[in-house]
């Protein structure tokens, strides 16, 4: 039963290629690796062992990374279907988008076109741990805490989820920035609102 209250029992923050966990750095790539390498490194050391990881778009290999992280060694406890995704971001698939374009010239590339949505990194996600629960993606100019945590606050609510997995995934060009949360109706964790979702990114 949600009594009102739910709490954030994890963090994962990718960015400056550095990885963080919990506030905590795990690992850390060299600042002059571009995107592609980086992202590469990162399945290397955290994840390895899943080939379809190589086909995604970027978008779908941050967000994917940033779950990886997120529940490596802690899995959720809950029942898949009541697992819930809520991520946002500024430029939508349009890192895709553009690079499905240039083939377009030439032989359009299906490989591509299946990233031309950016809620397919929530699919990505979900397939590779099985949740079935409620998920929303949103596009947005700068990540909008009280929306999200408002959002989140209201399948708790209705009783839709008792997990949820949010935050933010955004990546256009060499630029991009991932944070996800973890949040449970049930667990030891700072308390879920919108302040404690901006303290723990101000890394």
């Amino acid at each position: 039963m949600y009594n009102g209250e739910a709490y954030i029992t994890g963090s994962c923050v990718i960015r400056n290629n550095r990885v963080y966990k919990d506030g905590a750095l795990l690992w850390e790539a060299p600042q002059d690796q571009e995107l592609p390498e980086f992202l590469r490194a990162g399945y290397d050391h955290f994840a390895g062992q899943y080939p379809k990881f190589h086909k995604m778009d970027p978008l779908s290999k941050l967000g994917w990374l940033a779950t990886e992280v997120l529940l490596k060694d802690q899995p959720l406890s809950v029942p898949p279907e009541r697992t819930g995704l809520v991520l946002a971001n500024k430029s939508a698939s349009l890192d895709t988008d553009l690079r499905y374009f240039d083939t377009v010239k030439d032989i359009a590339s299906p490989a591509l076109f299946v990233y031309t949505l950016p809620n397919i990194v929530m699919g990505e996600i979900s397939i590779r741990h099985g949740f079935k629960g409620e998920n929303a993606f949103f596009t947005m100019d700068t990540f909008d805490a009280a929306f999200i945590a408002g959002y989140v606050t209201q399948l708790f609510a209705e009783g839709a989820v008792s997990a949820c997995i949010c935050g933010w995934v955004e990546v256009m060009g060499p630029v991009y920035d991932v944070f996800l949360y973890r949040v449970e109706q049930q667990g030891a964790g700072v308390l879920f609102n919108t302040g404690n979702l901006q303290e723990i990114i101000s890394i």
